[in-house]
């Protein structure tokens, strides 16, 4: 999918658990999981602004578009041409 969810990285960045976070954004732990493992196919701008009120970020912190070709997590890197 192109649109990565780095959740996880402000989370490291924060010292504060998954449970820590769904509880003080209001969602169930199952459902951040959804989301912070990019298996989600929409997120609520309600929501987006919680986890960016709990985690102190903007919404370009913890969502970003990665092209197709690209390998995870190294974006800009070209992919390799396969023939």
């Amino acid at each position: 999918m192109p649109i990565v969810v780095d959740i996880d990285v402000m989370l490291a960045r924060r010292k504060m658990s998954v449970g820590e976070l769904a509880d003080r954004v209001g969602i169930t732990p199952a459902n951040l999981a959804v989301l912070k493992n990019g298996r989600a196919k929409a997120v609520r701008f309600a929501t987006l602004a919680a986890l960016c009120e709990v985690l102190d970020c903007q919404p370009g912190d913890l969502l970003r578009w990665e092209a197709a070709g690209e390998p995870d997590g190294v974006p800009g890197q070209d992919a390799p041409l396969s023939r």
